[in-house]
C-alpha cells in the first residue's frame, strides 16, 4: 500500500514553528510522506530552517525566500496586500490580507497533491482548505492560539474583524482541528459547536531532558525566554519585584532577540544587572534552561488569547526541571491547579505577591529542589511528546484512513 502524503503549511519559518516540526517528525516516523510549504523572511532564521531540514532528509519541501535582501519580492507582496485591503469592502479578498504570499503558497500546496493538508497558522488556513478542495483531499487546522483575539478584544478592531472573517469562512470546512490548550479548544467550540477541537499540548520530547540537580548555589537564578524580549510581556512585573527585594543573590536571565531601544528600556527600569542571551537553536534551550532555578511564565490576561493559552515556556520549564512562577491567567491557573507542587501563581501585576514567591523559593531550598524534581518527573511521566504524539497520530489516521 502506498504511503499517504501529508502537506504541512506555515506562513513563516519552520524554525519558529515547533509544533509543525514535531508533527512532521511524528508523521514521517509513522510512515507518512511529509511535505512542508513555508516562507522565510528573517535572515537569522534561514540557516536554522535548513539545519532542521538537513536532519529530516526524508521530508520534501518548498520555500519562498523573501528576506529583506529580496526587495522586489517583498515590494510585490506588499502591493498585493495593500490592494487587497483597499478592495476588501467591495469583494472578499481576506485570504490575501491574512497572507501576503497566498498566491505562491496555494500553488505550491496544490502542486504536491497530498492526501491531507495541515494549516499551522491562520494565514495558512485558506491555503489548506482550497488545496484540499482542488485535490479532493482532507484538511486540518492547528490552533496554537485563539486567533481572533491575539491582538485585541475590540470587536471593531481591523485585526479582530479580519481573523473572525477568516475563521467564519474556513473553519467549518476543515476535517479536524487541534488546539494548544483546553481553554482555546473550549473557546472555538463556543463559536463553532460542530467542531470538536482536540487538545495537543506544546510539549517536548523526553530525550531533551538534561540532568536534574539540586540547587546548592547561594544564588537564585530566574529564567525567561521568547523569540523577542520586549515590553508588555510581564517582564516589568519581575523587574519591579526584584527592585523591591534588593537581593544581589537573585539574578534575572532573559533569552531572545533584543533591540537597542528595549535594552535601554529594561536596563533603566532595573536597579540591577540583567543577564541577556541571544537567540539559540530550539533544541539547545533545554540544556540552557536546566542551569537556572525558576522558570517565569509571566503572561498577561489581555487580550483574551493570552488569558487562555498555554505557551511552550510552561512545558520547556517542565522538561528542564524548573519550578514555574506563573501569572494567574485562566489557562495557567487551571494547569497549576491540576498539577500540584510544580509551581506557584501570582496575580497579574501584583509585584508584592511575586516578590513573596521568589523570596519563599530563595529562603527554602528544600521547597525549590522538591518542586524542581516534581516538574522534571511530571514531564517524564505525563507532559512529553512521546505520549502526546499518540493523540495526534490517532487523529491523522482517523482522518485519512
Amino acid at each position: 500500500m502506498q504511503a499517504k502524503q501529508v502537506c504541512l503549511i506555515t506562513t513563516g519559518h519552520i524554525a519558529s514553528n515547533p509544533r509543525l516540526i514535531k508533527e512532521a517528525s511524528s508523521l514521517s516516523n509513522a510512515g507518512y510522506k511529509v511535505h512542508v510549504v513555508f516562507t522565510q523572511y528573517m535572515e537569522y532564521l534561514v540557516a536554522e530552517d535548513m539545519r532542521i531540514l538537513s536532519r529530516h532528509q526524508n521530508w520534501t519541501y518548498e520555500q519562498l525566500l523573501w528576506t529583506p535582501t529580496f526587495k522586489i519580492l517583498r515590494f510585490k507582496s506588499a502591493v498585493i496586500q495593500k490592494f487587497a485591503r483597499w478592495i476588501c469592502p467591495i469583494i472578499n479578498v481576506n485570504k490575501f490580507l491574512i497572507n501576503r504570499n497566498y498566491t505562491w503558497q496555494v500553488k505550491a500546496a496544490i502542486k504536491i497533491k497530498a492526501d491531507l493538508y495541515i494549516a499551522h497558522n491562520l494565514g495558512a488556513l485558506p491555503i489548506a482548505v482550497n488545496a484540499a478542495k482542488r485535490n479532493q483531499a482532507k484538511c486540518g487546522f492547528d490552533a496554537e492560539d485563539f486567533h481572533r483575539n491575539e491582538i485585541s478584544n475590540d470587536l471593531g478592531a481591523m485585526d479582530v474583524k479580519l481573523k473572525t472573517a477568516i475563521e467564519d469562512q474556513y473553519l467549518n470546512q476543515v476535517d479536524y482541528i487541534t488546539a494548544a490548550s483546553p481553554l482555546i479548544s473550549k473557546a472555538y467550540r463556543q463559536f463553532y459547536p460542530d467542531l470538536n477541537p482536540k487538545v495537543i499540548n506544546n510539549v517536548f520530547e523526553v530525550k531533551n531532558q538534561p540532568e536534574v540537580n539540586d540547587n546548592i548555589n547561594p544564588k537564585l537564578r530566574l529564567f525567561w525566554f521568547s523569540q523577542t524580549i520586549g515590553k508588555n510581556r510581564g517582564l516589568e512585573d519581575v523587574i519591579e519585584a526584584l527592585n523591591q527585594m534588593e537581593n544581589p543573590l537573585i539574578e534575572l536571565h532573559l533569552l531572545g532577540s533584543l533591540s537597542l531601544q528595549d535594552a535601554n528600556y529594561f536596563n533603566q527600569l532595573a536597579h540591577f544587572d540583567i543577564k541577556y542571551y541571544p537567540p539559540i537553536y530550539a533544541n539547545e534551550i533545554f540544556e540552557l534552561a536546566g542551569k537556572f532555578d525558576l522558570g517565569l511564565a509571566l503572561e498577561l490576561n489581555k487580550p483574551f488569547n493570552r488569558d487562555i493559552c498555554l505557551t511552550n515556556k510552561i512545558f520547556t520549564y517542565l522538561i528542564s526541571g524548573l519550578p514555574i512562577v506563573a501569572s494567574n491567567t485562566k489557562a495557567q491557573v487551571q494547569f497549576i491547579s491540576e498539577n500540584k507542587n510544580i509551581g506557584k501563581l501570582y496575580p497579574v501585576g501584583d509585584v508584592n505577591a511575586l516578590a513573596d514567591i521568589i523570596t519563599e523559593f530563595f529562603n527554602d531550598r528544600k521547597l525549590l529542589n522538591d518542586y524542581r524534581r516534581n516538574a522534571f518527573n511530571l514531564a517524564k511521566s505525563k507532559y512529553n511528546w512521546e505520549l502526546e504524539q499518540g493523540k495526534f497520530l490517532k487523529i491523522i489516521h482517523q482522518t485519512i484512513v
